[in-house]
């Protein structure tokens, strides 16, 4: 070895992903679905937001309109969601992972990574992660997979592959020969106009990805082109972000006159709701529950609250805070303080609120908080708020 070098270790990383999570968790609560074709997203509107491994056999996915699964599977049994649920669960696994592991990131609610490098020091990685994994369903009673790899993209792929439940490792150097024959589309962030244009130049594994070579997958598909020649050889630098959980995002106002006036006082609510609103989406976060706060001129402070679908929308939360605050309100009482906060807070990662055929809806929302962040918060404002 030359004088000067230095080793660079590989890095040991972990991708933990609950199988068919919101499933599961029904099945958990009502046994009887198990073995049976079971959908959660809205039956009349919205998008499939996971469905069992018997429902896939007739094709349905995530994302799929709901319509359109009914169409493919119409003896499929349609849940709205038990969305407290889901959020108990996932909390319920990450306190299992931060207690063992020594880094990891909570990527979504129901995926998690986490950084094991340097720990072949003291144990085995694989069968602490395996351990882990039956830990985890033990204690649970979910089936979850797991993929082992020298990174966090490899990491996944070994994931979707060992599903369902089960758990793959992948070689430190063997990663071009594990990704050579598999389909394009096997890399995340490749989706479906992505794998057409490849398949329109002769692109089918990842090892043709790897023959074209990086200028002309950029020349086809730009920047994105080259960066996908390199992950084709396995090569993935992201690092896993240590998971620090916020508590709550929350606003209140104390008034310098008492408030009484109903129009006001409404107006006040989506205007705090909001502003909370919008740094929930500046955070990238979803929220799963809300409050309200009202506080009197005698200083006597009460609140109340309630679980709601995971989202980031304001028009979904405005109408839950008014309906708080009207089985909370003490009619006709003049108010000091009105605050409304939101806890239950998890990453808006990969994995958005699906319930709510909401792509429009976040691409609104994103052009209204771009005119916020350059022109101010209070730029742009319901009707109903001013």
């Amino acid at each position: 070895m030359p004088a000067g070098s230095q080793v660079i270790m590989p890095r040991i990383i972990a991708h933990f992903d609950l199988d068919s999570f919101f499933v599961s968790v029904e099945i958990l609560n009502n046994p009887a679905l198990k073995g049976k074709p079971v959908i959660v997203g809205g039956k009349e509107r919205g998008v499939v937001s996971t469905c069992s491994y018997e429902a896939r056999k007739f094709a349905v996915h995530s994302g799929m309109p709901s319509k359109k699964a009914m169409l493919l599977c119409p003896q499929g049994i349609f849940l709205k969601g038990s969305y407290s649920e889901y959020s108990r669960y996932s909390r319920w696994v990450t306190n299992i992972i931060a207690a063992k592991a020594p880094i990891f990131e909570k990527a979504s609610v129901d995926e998690f990574y986490i950084d094991l490098t340097g720990m072949d020091k003291y144990f085995n990685p694989l069968q602490w992660t395996v351990e882990l994994r039956n830990q985890i369903m033990e204690e649970t009673g979910l089936p979850i997979s797991f993929g082992l790899a020298a990174n966090k993209m490899m990491a996944k792929i070994a994931t979707t592959k060992a599903k369902p439940n089960g758990y793959l490792q992948i070689p430190f150097g063997k990663e071009k020969d594990f990704l050579s024959p598999l389909p394009v589309g096997d890399i995340p962030g490749v989706g479906g106009q992505t794998e057409k244009i490849l398949h329109s130049m002769g692109i089918r594994t990842i090892n043709d990805i790897f023959i074209t070579g990086a200028q002309v997958l950029e020349d086809s598909l730009g920047k994105w082109g080259a960066d996908l020649w390199i992950k084709s050889q396995g090569i993935h630098e992201r690092e896993v972000s240590s998971y620090h959980e916020a508590k709550s995002i929350s606003s209140e106002t104390t008034y310098m006159d008492n408030i009484t006036d109903p129009v006001f006082i409404k107006a006040e609510l989506v205007r705090l709701t909001e502003k909370i609103c919008f740094e929930l989406r500046t955070d990238e976060k979803l929220a799963g529950c809300v409050a309200v706060k009202i506080r009197y001129p005698n200083f006597e402070t009460t609140s109340r609250q309630t679980t709601i679908p995971i989202t980031k929308s304001d028009d979904e939360i405005i109408p839950v805070v008014k309906a708080l605050f009207s089985k909370l309100y003490k009619k006709g009482t003049p108010i000091r303080l009105l605050g409304v906060r939101l806890t239950e807070l998890t990453n808006d990662a990969i994995q958005t609120n699906l319930f709510s055929n909401s792509e429009k809806k976040q691409d609104l929302y994103k052009a209204i908080d771009e005119v916020k962040n350059r022109f101010g918060k209070i730029s742009v404002k319901r009707a109903s708020s001013s």
